[in-house]
């Protein structure tokens, strides 16, 4: 898969069938949609185009709210696109410029000259241009002017998909990971940059990596242990993970720290993968570090008596 940061960077290709959206988490509703388009594209002999937009237009539009939460990071969200056999995806900077344009602009300008569509799946709900006024039906009318066809999304599908985004959520805010994973049809990850913490894990006999999410919009699962696997340098381990203010110790900081199993190699500043597998425990808060020491024992346990 090509991935461009601009739509300027694209060139157009022939026949390129062409899909629009946020796409996070990539779930199932989303991938019912991209085999669609990989099937158009295998019978036009044509090559299937994502084009999605980074920053979020939340995030660029209403800049003061800060609760955006997206399951998937730009750079995740690639990752798996490309798993499926996306072509091209264009990560366009979305902009309030980028937002004025009139919807024949957008259109003509983008979808056109730039991408060269030749087929669009879109939904019957898509909106684009200055204050989003463009719609399916500018689509449908615009189609025959500027050469493309129209395929709209079921509106049946088009609910799935909201209502699934918002299952694994609500699933991974309230901890229940089996469900959040049913629901994405892989396992929900994390990805960070492991930092030094303040050695505690160490002398207690556990020690753990401690991972920065360097994404303020990355949605992260309620406070608790979780049973994982740790993806390091092309290799898989599983681990325990934690994620929470560390009360034992009065912590002021939400951490994320994984003690990963039958692993001693240091890997401070590798970027590492956390796939989150079980819901352990929530967290508490232990009187001494004598009683959260003999807890992580039988957490340990917990984890490898599960079947992950």
């Amino acid at each position: 898969m090509k991935i461009y940061h601009h739509i300027d960077e694209f060139e157009a290709v022939n026949n390129a069938v062409v899909t629009i959206g946020t796409f996070d988490g990539v779930h199932f509703g989303h991938r019912k949609i991209i085999s669609g388009i990989k099937e158009l594209a295998a019978a036009t002999g044509g090559e299937t185009v994502i084009l999605t937009f980074f920053p979020h237009p939340r995030m660029i539009l209403y800049p003061e709210d800060d609760s955006l939460k997206l399951i998937n990071t730009i750079d995740e969200k690639a990752t798996l696109l490309e798993q499926l056999g996306v072509d091209h995806l264009i990560i366009t900077p979305f902009s309030r410029d980028f937002s004025n344009q009139s919807p024949e602009d957008y259109i003509r300008d983008v979808l056109v000259s730039k991408i060269g569509t030749k087929k669009i799946v879109i939904g019957y709900d898509h909106h684009f241009g200055k204050d989003r006024a463009g719609s399916l039906a500018d689509l449908l009318r615009l189609g025959p002017l500027y050469g493309f066809e129209v395929v709209e999304i079921p509106e049946q599908d088009i609910n799935e998909i909201a209502v699934s985004s918002t299952r694994v959520r609500n699933a991974l805010l309230n901890n229940d990971i089996e469900h959040a994973n049913a629901f994405l049809g892989y396992p929900f990850f994390i990805t960070g940059i492991v930092i030094r913490g303040d050695q505690i894990g160490r002398k207690i006999g556990y020690p753990t990596a401690n991972i920065l999410i360097e994404e303020r919009y990355k949605l992260i699962p309620a406070d608790g242990i979780f049973a994982v696997k740790v993806h390091i340098d092309g290799r898989e381990y599983k681990g325990m993970a934690y994620i929470g203010h560390r009360p034992t110790v009065n912590g002021v900081t939400r951490n994320i720290e994984v003690n990963i199993f039958e692993f001693d190699a240091e890997v401070y500043g590798k970027r590492i993968r956390m796939d989150f597998y079980h819901f352990v425990r929530g967290d508490i808060k232990f009187n001494s570090l004598d009683d959260l020491t003999t807890q992580l024992a039988k957490d340990r346990q917990a984890v490898l008596e599960l079947d992950f």
